[in-house]
This record gives C-alpha cells, structure tokens and sequence, in this order.
C-alpha cells in the first residue's frame, strides 16, 4: 500500500478512543428511524478529495447520522447539503448536493478532513480525544505539499490545526477564531481562513449564511492565486 492508502486503512481501523468507539458503534446499531434500512459506516471516517489540492477544508467531525452512516465527509446530512452548495457555486465541487458515497461528487482542487475522525456524542470531543486525533491531520499535511489555503470551519478546527502546527515545532502567533479571519503564514506553510461551521445550529439562526460562506470561500479563492505555487 502507498501512504495514503495506509494512513486511511489506519483512520478506518482506530479504536484509540473507547468513548467515541462506543458511541459510533451504538448510533451505527440504533439508527435513525428515517435509515433504518441502512447499513451504517460506524467507524472513523477518512479524508475526501483531490490529494493533490490547494484547499484543505478541516472541520470538526462526522455527523453521527451523516458521515458516521455513509462513510463520506460531509455527505448525508444538513450541514453536508449547505457547504457542498457553496463549494459548487465556488468551483471546487462537480455537483451541489452529497447524498451518498456512489453519487457521482467531485472535489476539485479541494481536500475536506476533520480535526476527529469518529462522530462524538452531542458534537463535543474531549481534550484527549483531540489529541488522539491531531496525528493524522499531521500526516495528512505531510502528503499534501500543494495545498496553498486551509480553510478551517468553527473553532474546534481553527484550534486543531494550529495545535497540530505547534506540534511540528511551527511558531504560531496568538491568533483569535472569528468569521472570515484570515492569516498569512511564511512560505511554505498554507495561508490560513477560518469560517463559521456549516451546522443547523448556525445555518438555521442565520450565524452563517449562504453569503457569508460564499465570502470566505471567494476570499480562499483570492489567496490561492496570491499564493501561486510553492
């Protein structure tokens, strides 16, 4: 197996954390009334994309009657529906909606990955569970030389991602979340965005629009230009 493939085969096969193991595998048993016929992923969830990306997405963690049924990130719920809209009204997805991993989407020029591969219970890791977790994005950066922004989606993965750069000995100035922020790291390091996440509790109280996702995304779009190859 190449590197990815046996970084996925290790995200696949985690079992480091016994609260999130028994939690995805008890909503993978129980399943919601409206999947029940369904046969649920119920393990950690890999990456999805173009490995060759210039945008790396990091956002929190499967859904657990989303990516933790369908296997895909994003792919299956609320919060799926909105950012695969915006990402194809901004070009980086071949279609607007992620139903299902055989639905025919295309990430272009896009990588999405999460700060916690399995789905938590009410949506809130613990601090070891984060830690346990930081190692693969580690190495998911590692793989992907090209990729010139990332773009973080809420605090749990503006904070992941710079821990996992502090892990790797990278000086991080003391950088405050907020809404459309962005940071310029030195070459060669991705310039770095933060948005609001796309969850029903945003998007349904209006905290995160369809514009204001459609900002951040044209601001990635303006970096990555700026940017130009490394």
């Amino acid at each position: 197996m190449n590197a990815w493939e046996d970084l996925n085969s290790e995200v696949a096969a985690c079992r480091l954390c016994p609260r999130l193991v028994a939690w995805r595998e008890q909503v993978a048993a129980q399943k919601k009334r409206a999947y029940r016929q369904e046969a649920y992923w119920g393990r950690p969830v890999p990456g999805f994309g173009q490995r060759q990306a210039r945008l790396l997405i990091v956002a929190l963690a499967p859904a657990a009657h989303g990516a933790n049924r369908t296997g895909r990130m994003f792919t299956g719920d609320r919060s799926g529906d909105f950012l695969f809209a915006a990402l194809h009204r901004a070009g980086f997805a071949s279609q607007p909606v992620s139903l299902y991993p055989d639905d025919d989407l295309e990430l272009r020029d896009c990588y999405i990955t999460n700060v916690v591969r399995c789905a938590p219970p009410q949506n809130r890791p613990a601090t070891g569970e984060l830690a346990n977790c930081r190692a693969y994005l580690g190495r998911e950066l590692a793989l992907m030389p090209d990729v010139a922004v990332v773009l973080t989606l809420g605090r749990y993965a503006w904070d992941g991602y710079l821990a996992v750069l502090r892990e790797l000995e990278v000086s991080v100035p003391r950088l405050q979340f907020a809404h459309g922020m962005h940071h310029i790291f030195p070459k060669p390091l991705p310039a770095l965005v933060a948005s609001y996440h796309p969850s029903r509790q945003n998007t349904q109280t209006g905290r995160l629009t369809p514009e204001m996702l459609d900002g951040v995304l044209g601001k990635v779009r303006v970096l990555m230009e700026e940017r130009g190859e490394k």
